[in-house]
């Protein structure tokens, strides 16, 4: 528990200091947000900045730093180096300035925030990438919920099936409505869940304060069966670390903001905000499967994650905490899903110049956007590895796409004369993480880790050393293809 209770410390250190170095970076001003000059009443809407955080938190985290601290934490202490040093230097820096940068250009995508950067050709690459990915989010976050809704109902798939069109109606509106209807008046809600739950947790450990596995124990592989530290952990731990999912979630509250000044509360703060509730996950999960929490439950210490979420908000927070376990394992990714979808309207809008302000403007996209859906659903139910398959591409795909928005922030940096080093040695890291997974990853090309440890260093050099040739020819005379 020393571990744990340095690394909160840590995370709340690092919002109050590194954050506020990142912010005079950025240096937001007083300028009209697009919320205020862009105003449609549908998608650019002022919200309160309370609820701005609150969609943003849930909008970002989903599952994401539950499922993925508590698979993580079987790696051991190691874990918590992650999501502190990756929530504090990466994710948030990531988080704050994709967003950040959505104000300054509109409320744009990602896709179009990186073709001012990377160039036409990135755009056109990134803008098949992040739709991909999420309509992959949309049809992961439908089956995974009804399933377990199904289950509750009756042991017939038939319910199950029920549960997919109940939920894939609901994204249809979500999708569909202004965010202030549906999204803006329930998300406030399941957020205030997910942190009551992530708090009751905490209070429990720390009335327990059990022995557990410290960073002073060393940082070895507790669980080789789950793969090598690097790069795996790295990819299991996305969302409570760092995540190109958010960059896709941020515009959408970029629409949504009345002052740039609400930037680093709202964008940092939501993503150190879920480092700990990954942080308390992690640290729960290393307590079942280390501590010896598991046989106090009379359960064993293989469970999944959403049967640890389960069978530890239930034995530690009785009735209401199964209730509270309940939200955090359907309506958190759901509220994931539908947000997903909601991207990816916006995102192929934006690309073909299409305005989204009348209904049949977005029905145009909604269609072949919930086909597409529908047809990954169906991957997912009938094939029975479907899930995992979905998944697992999900997870390299996530931080890829987190690497491609830490380059572009990097390219911006360098154009408006700042300090880019904040996203520098981020973007050399993450393209070092996910070369060496996919080389290594059995579903890719499954080589010896040994490979995925030398292509990372030399992706790493690499990297820095082409940006140097670019930043060497660019000269320090570079503008920005868009001035903000």
């Amino acid at each position: 528990m020393i571990t744990f209770t340095l690394s909160l410390v840590a995370l709340i250190v690092g919002y109050f200091i590194y954050g506020r170095i990142v912010e005079r970076i950025f240096a937001p001003d007083d300028r009209a947000t697009p919320a205020v000059s862009m105003a449609d009443g549908v998608d650019y809407v002022v919200l309160p900045g309370w609820k701005i955080f609150m969609i943003q938190f849930l909008n970002i985290a989903g599952t994401g730093p539950i499922f993925g601290a508590i698979m993580g934490a079987q790696f051991g202490p190691s874990a918590y180096l992650w999501i502190v040093l990756g929530c504090i230097f990466a994710g948030a820096v990531h988080d704050y300035l994709s967003g950040m940068l959505s104000v300054r250009h509109g409320g744009a995508g990602l896709p179009e925030l990186v073709g001012c950067y990377l160039g036409k050709r990135t755009k056109k690459v990134m803008l098949v990438f992040s739709v991909f990915l999420l309509l992959m989010v949309g049809a992961v976050f439908v089956y995974s919920p009804a399933l377990i809704l199904g289950k509750l109902c009756s042991d017939s798939i038939t319910w199950v099936y029920v549960w997919c069109i109940i939920i894939f109606a609901y994204y249809f509106l979500a999708t569909m409505l202004p965010i202030d209807k549906i999204i803006g008046k329930i998300y406030p809600f399941f957020a205030v869940a997910m942190l009551f739950m992530a708090l009751a947790l905490m209070y429990v450990l720390v009335t327990k304060w059990p022995s557990l596995p410290e960073l002073t124990d060393g940082l070895a592989n507790m669980r080789p069966s789950s793969g090598t530290i690097f790069p795996c952990l790295f990819i299991t731990i996305a969302c409570g670390a760092i995540s190109g999912f958010h960059a896709t979630q941020s515009p959408l509250m970029a629409r949504c903001m009345k002052s740039e000044r609400q930037g680093r509360p709202l964008f940092y703060g939501a993503m150190i905000t879920e480092g700990v509730v990954a942080l308390i996950w992690a640290t729960v999960s290393s307590y079942f499967f280390y501590g010896g929490a598991a046989a106090e439950l009379g359960v064993s210490a293989t469970l999944q994650a959403p049967e640890v979420v389960t069978t530890v908000s239930e034995g530690w927070l009785g009735l209401f905490g199964g209730a509270l376990a309940i939200i955090g394992v359907v309506a958190a990714p759901i509220t994931s899903g539908d947000t997903a979808l909601r991207s990816a309207r916006l995102i192929i809008a934006e690309f073909l110049h299409m305005e989204q302000h009348t209904i049949r403007r977005r029905m145009y996209i909604c269609i072949p956007v919930f086909a597409a859906t529908l047809g990954l659903l169906w991957f997912n139910i009938a094939d029975e590895n479907g899930f995992n398959v979905i998944w697992s591409y999900f997870g390299w795909a996530n931080q890829t796409l987190a690497v491609f928005t830490l380059w572009t922030l990097t390219v911006y940096l360098v154009n408006k004369r700042k300090f880019y080093w904040i996203t520098l040695i981020p973007a050399m890291f993450m393209t070092a993480v996910c070369v060496s997974f996919l080389l290594t990853s059995a579903n890719a090309f499954g080589l010896p880790p040994m490979v995925g440890y030398v292509s990372g260093v030399a992706s790493f050099i690499l990297s820095g050393v082409l940006f140097a040739l670019w930043k060497s020819r660019k000269g320090n005379a570079s503008t920005p293809l868009y001035d903000d």
